[in-house]
């Protein structure tokens, strides 16, 4: 079993190490297959829980639509959205922290829909309550402080990728 879960990492860790020497020296395709091999036996337990997840076609499929639909839709229009607001100084703005309820299960899910929210401009996830469920997201322009429509504009679409991709 532990070799199935350390698969996963040793294979993103030498793929990551052979990119980023940019190399496929003999020196560096044993470098990297060593140090590879150390790195998933020592964090496989850690980032990997069920290996099975991580062969998943679907998955990928569900990630790839994750990653193309947040990077080229919803960073796009917050970005937009922040430069009206920097752009336009007569522009409202309401900052408030709000509750965002979530309903997903692994922490690779929450961490994914924490993750999209941060890095998403106007948006910061300040708090995550476990045992309630719940972000508390500091929101540049707070459209609602019902948590349920609050999380219909924050979160709704990453924690709808998130579930497909790690639940």
């Amino acid at each position: 079993m532990r070799v199935a879960r350390a698969l996963p990492v040793i294979i993103l860790s030498f793929i990551t190490y052979i990119v980023f020497t940019g190399s496929i020296s003999g020196y560096d395709l044993v470098t990297g297959l060593v140090a590879s091999v150390a790195i998933g036996l020592l964090f496989s337990n850690i980032t990997v829980e069920k290996p099975s997840k991580v062969f998943s076609l679907r998955r990928w499929y569900w990630a790839l639509r994750y990653a193309l639909r947040y990077f080229i839709v919803d960073e796009t229009k917050c970005h937009i959205d922040v430069m009206k607001r920097i752009l336009s100084p007569s522009m409202p703005v309401k900052p408030g922290i709000v509750k965002v309820p979530f309903n997903v299960e692994t922490d690779f899910a929450l961490t994914s829909i924490a993750n999209s929210i941060t890095n998403t401009p106007g948006t910061v996830v300040v708090e995550v309550d476990k045992s309630g469920k719940a972000f508390y997201v500091h929101w540049i322009d707070v459209a609602t402080i019902n948590p349920l429509e609050a999380r219909k504009y924050i979160s709704e679409v990453f924690e709808y990728y998130s579930k497909k991709v790690f639940d």
